[in-house]
């Protein structure tokens, strides 16, 4: 069993010393041949004892010496380019592998020194970089309390969740813990009572006719708003709406109206831009007392939605889209038939 033993350590010791020799191996081979065809090509040695008077002169070259020197001479530059190339993608593989570990250095000094805490004021996409090429590996809650490092690039901050460096928005980070977001609740739908015994002649019911101040009996502002620009584009039942808002809500001074993208393509939407929690629900709250006045097709604040023809449902929560804007946190969205 012993001799055994010592014949496989010496079989295991040979085939590492293989594995070791082998690029060694392959750059003395290529090296020998730079040797061997830089030499140039001689005549065989003289006999020392024949006198130098007896040597007849050396013939002239012939074109196939001077065809196979060309050619040598080719095979030691390309041999010689070779071995440049290996040198020098060595020296970069060196030197990624080199960049990489002081960056991975670098991110576990900054989870160590770690000690400051923020708080998220919105549901935070966390990237695993702060570059363009990062993944999307989570979401971190609005009113969560994290680890901070203090390092910043470009508009994203690296926090560290579960142990892990990940980076997101600075923009959306506070010392102070955001308030909690009100409850969006439907409207309650009022309970259908009898109808009235129809009269022999029914009278027509008349189209709310504007006041002078520009208010309808319906008490929705049709008057045209101080910047009426956003209007541009959008139907006639959109400029309504923009116009019912901006009277009820003068706070607001940001519009965003017709767009070539989704619902705003058709001119029928508008997002009215706030990220304040409280005015936004008001203003979503408003919209959807005035849902039939105005013609609302749909109603998008917060992750929420909620649409006249499903108004028994309530305001339903929709998949997470990622951002802040996509998932209509910092605007209300209403959309008309």
């Amino acid at each position: 069993m012993a001799h055994r033993h010592r014949r496989e350590t010496a079989v295991s010791r040979a085939a590492g010393a293989i594995l070791v020799a082998g690029p060694f191996a392959v750059v003395a081979a290529l090296a020998a041949v730079l040797l061997a065809v830089s030499s140039p090509l001689t005549a065989p040695a003289r006999d020392a004892a024949s006198p130098a008077r007896s040597v007849a002169p050396a013939p002239p070259s012939s074109p196939r010496a001077d065809a196979l020197s060309r050619s040598a001479s080719r095979l030691a530059l390309r041999g010689r380019r070779s071995l440049e190339q290996l040198h020098a993608a060595y020296h970069r593989r060196v030197t990624r592998e080199a960049t990489r570990e002081a960056t991975r250095e670098a991110t576990r000094e900054a989870i160590r020194g770690a000690h400051a805490h923020l708080w998220t004021t919105a549901a935070l996409n966390l990237w695993t970089g702060p570059g363009g090429g990062a993944r999307d590996v989570g979401v971190v809650d609005r009113g969560e309390r994290v680890l901070v490092t203090g390092r910043r690039t470009g508009d994203r901050a690296e926090v560290v969740v579960d142990g892990e460096a990940r980076w997101v928005t600075a923009a959306y980070l506070s010392r102070e813990r955001p308030a909690p977001t009100p409850a969006l609740t439907p409207t309650p739908t009022p309970t259908p009572t009898a109808a009235p015994t129809p009269a022999p002649t029914p009278t027509p019911t008349p189209t709310p006719t504007p006041t002078a101040a520009g208010q309808p009996a319906t008490g929705l502002s049709t008057a045209p708003c101080p910047d009426s620009a956003v209007e541009s584009g959008l139907t006639p039942s959109a400029v309504l709406v923009h116009r019912a808002v901006c009277h009820a809500f003068p706070q607001i001074h940001a519009y965003l109206g017709y767009d070539p993208h989704g619902e705003h393509a058709s001119g029928k939407a508008i997002d009215i831009m706030t990220s304040d929690v409280a005015l936004g629900t008001s203003i979503a709250h408003f919209l959807q007392a005035h849902a039939a006045e105005l013609d609302l097709y749909d109603i998008i604040w917060r992750q929420h939605i909620w649409t006249p023809v499903r108004a028994s449902e309530g305001w339903r929560l929709m998949p997470d889209r990622g951002s802040p804007t996509a998932n209509h946190d910092d605007h209300v969205h209403v959309c008309t038939n």
